[in-house]
């Protein structure tokens, strides 16, 4: 299953200041991994085995914690994570899932993860600290991945989003204890779409039959219309924060180059489009560590993973982990 954009093979996940995972598929489909420390990367890729169709979703509560879940080659969801001294091995949790799996965290030791089942429908599994819930389905007929954001307010709020098979984007929330229906956002979309919430606000990307980008803001009580970024992109987006003011947009162009633009609740959007230039094959991935900082990663042509990091200004070139 997949966009006809491409989407991410990499995963990525900070742990605090200086410290990041970087994890790949190896040409067998099994996890590998490496660590950076905050002045070097781990000596070669790290094993952690699996067959899976798709990259796995990584995500961490703490500074010595991982998780990491991902769609099996069985189909089934398969979990492994990090305690901070050693990784458990890979727990089968079933199901039968045709889609990459979102997974988020939020508080400490909460899990939460979705998927697009082979019925269509999406599927979801939490973890609330002591033990894993049954699967639940949350209905809908899909032919992407899932985006999901959550909001902290009054109480949590979890809202998710995909694509159709109307290639519209359509949207459902939990708060507190209740899942609301499905309502459409409408848009006719060529690739996954991808969300962030910025204080109460949510907003959603996604590339349209054009190649632009093309987004929408929820600010609290009604979404806005619609709106084009331009641009021209041969990957889904990708979209990050290190700040609670200041979001970061990415996506391969059809010139296979990555671009960015940025956009802050003082300033709004920047002014264009900015090329960093490579010559890659798949969506970015991008990861912050703290404020003023995105470490960016992507698939070559050459099979080989590049990074560029953000610091203030752009690092120089883009180098190679493998």
């Amino acid at each position: 299953m997949g966009s006809l954009l491409k989407g991410a093979v990499i995963a990525a996940v900070a742990l605090g200041t200086n410290r990041m995972d970087v994890y790949q598929l190896t040409s067998t489909n099994s996890l590998a991994y490496r660590s950076y420390s905050g002045s070097s990367w781990s000596p070669g890729w790290s094993p952690l085995g699996g067959t899976f169709n798709y990259v796995p979703a990584v995500t961490s509560y703490g500074s010595n914690r991982i998780d990491i879940i991902g769609t099996g080659s069985n189909t089934g969801a398969y979990h492994r994570y990090w305690n901070g001294n050693s990784w458990s091995g890979w727990n089968n949790y079933g199901g039968t899932f045709k889609s990459s799996i979102s997974l988020i965290s939020y508080g400490s030791n909460y899990l939460d993860y979705y998927g697009v089942g082979t019925d269509n429908a999406v599927w979801h599994k939490s973890w609330d600290g002591n033990s894993w819930s049954l699967y639940e389905t949350l209905g809908g007929t899909f032919s992407s991945a899932l985006s999901v954001v959550v909001t902290t307010t009054v109480t949590v709020r979890i809202d998710f989003f995909g694509v159709g098979n109307d290639k519209g984007c359509w949207h459902k929330y939990k708060s507190g204890n209740s899942w609301s229906g499905w309502d459409s956002r409408g848009g006719s979309f060529i690739s996954e779409v991808v969300s962030i919430t910025i204080s109460i606000n949510i907003f959603i990307f996604g590339i349209r039959e054009d190649r632009a980008m093309w987004y929408s803001k929820w600010d609290g009580s009604k979404w806005s219309a619609w709106e084009s970024l331009g641009g021209s992109f041969n990957s889904k987006p990708t979209v990050i924060s290190w700040g609670p003011d200041r979001f970061d947009c990415y996506g391969t162009g059809t010139d296979n180059t990555m671009w960015h633009k940025s956009w802050s609740s003082g300033d709004g959007w920047q002014s264009g489009w900015e090329s960093l230039g490579g010559n890659f094959d798949g969506a970015p991935t991008v990861v912050s560590w703290g404020p003023n900082r995105m470490d960016c990663f992507c698939y070559g042509y050459d099979k080989k993973i590049y990074h560029k990091s953000w610091g203030g200004s752009w690092s120089d070139g883009w180098s190679t982990i493998s």
